[in-house]
């Protein structure tokens, strides 16, 4: 079963840039659509069920499209987990660090599976769900304490980490009334990663994964971009499914949108301080910020690194911080007020992390359907909205 993933400029490429609003988000229908349909052939092959992680994807008009290929959605707290009650339905699994009582009430009388991040919350959770008089089934979010990627910043492994249990938490507890396990140690890794941590699992935690009726392998699977062992993901779904006779659920965020979207930013000045600089009308603080915490240089269609093309710009936002710097980049032509730049692969952990910071306006979020040459401006932003955040 081979990745889907294409060149990233394949998306929107038919779209003429003229006619996106820019500042804008832009996902494209079909590349999205693409996503999808390799996921859901990915669930039939390993008999698992596949969850949208809301806080990697939340652009909740592509919904309708996503349920008809997934089966539910997964919320880090209760505003995710009613916009998935309000906008996409089907199964809503919601876990959090930790769950405050106001929290609990909140999700009780919609949520279908809890998963908790600590015995004490696990317990506490229980007697909420008790007297609510509903039937949800509950999970321990686990911490198998291997790590496989390289940035510390997303790796819940990490000694110190507050995210999952380690077994020695376990010990002498009742976990009878435990319907399921919760692991999440992965970002953006292929299926060799996710073989390390399951050795791990089962070495430490295979005595429960005889006793639940599910386990949930998080999110962190880079299933549709080029190159993931797509057959090994299945191999190793299926190994721990018949093993243990149980439910396996994988909830990516990224593997949903990756490649599907782009922003396009206007150039509003050109300066120069020992060196040429553009200044645009979107920022890496407020619109890029995983470009700062992971962190890594997008692309732009049509340049390239230093020394690439002849004409050589640091680019920079439109905010008052010195470190909104997006990055140095070089291009064929010489740089214009009014120019348009198309950022690569910003659906996934963009639109969900974007901020308000010093005022600057928000970009607006866009469809593309290539098939009926279709641009819909889904939601576009005002002053209000700025305020309105503020009291």
């Amino acid at each position: 079963m081979s990745t889907v993933a294409g060149p990233v400029h394949e998306v929107c490429s038919s779209l003429d840039l003229s006619r996106v609003p820019a500042p804008a988000f832009v996902v494209d229908l079909s590349r999205l659509r693409r996503n999808l349909e390799h996921l859901a052939a990915v669930k039939t092959a390993a008999g698992c069920r596949i969850l949208l992680a809301q806080k990697g994807f939340s652009m909740w008009a592509t919904y309708p499209l996503i349920r008809q290929y997934l089966d539910g959605t997964c919320s880090s707290g209760p505003w995710e987990a009613m916009l998935a009650r309000e906008k996409f339905g089907k199964e809503i699994h919601v876990y959090s660090p930790a769950f405050t009582d106001e929290d609990l009430a909140e999700v009780i009388p919609f949520a279908d599976h809890l998963s908790f991040n600590s015995v004490r919350q696990w317990r506490r959770g229980l007697e909420f769900i008790r007297r609510s008089g509903r039937h949800i089934e509950t999970a321990l979010r686990i911490n198998p304490q291997v790590s496989t990627g390289d940035h510390a910043i997303y790796d819940p492994c990490v000694p110190g980490s507050r995210l999952g249990i380690p077994l020695s938490e376990l010990k002498g507890e009742d976990l009878s009334a435990l319907d399921g396990l919760h692991f999440h140690t992965l970002c953006e890794q292929n299926a060799d990663a996710l073989a390390t941590t399951l050795d791990a699992v089962e070495s430490k935690f295979g005595h429960l994964l005889h006793k639940v009726k599910w386990l949930n392998m998080g999110g962190g699977h880079h299933i549709t971009k080029a190159g993931y062992d797509t057959d090994l993901l299945v191999r190793l779904v299926k190994r721990i499914r018949e093993r243990y006779n149980l439910t396996v659920y994988l909830e990516p965020g990224e593997a949903i949108a990756i490649g599907t979207g782009i922003l396009v930013s206007r150039v509003v000045d050109t300066v120069h301080n020992a060196m040429n600089l553009g200044i645009l009308d979107v920022s890496v603080t407020c619109h890029m910020p995983d470009c700062l915490e992971m962190p890594y240089t997008p692309d732009i269609r049509g340049a390239g690194p230093q020394g690439t093309f002849p004409h050589h710009y640091r680019l920079g936002g439109g905010t008052c911080l010195a470190g909104d710097v997006i990055g140095d980049y070089s291009f064929p032509h010489p740089l214009q007020p009014g120019d348009r730049l198309v950022f690569e692969d910003m659906a996934h952990y963009t639109m969900v992390k974007t901020s308000m910071f010093n005022g600057v306006k928000h970009p607006a979020l866009c469809l593309w359907d290539p098939d009926k040459d279709e641009l819909t401006t889904v939601r576009s932003f005002s002053y209000e909205d700025f305020r309105d955040r503020l009291s």
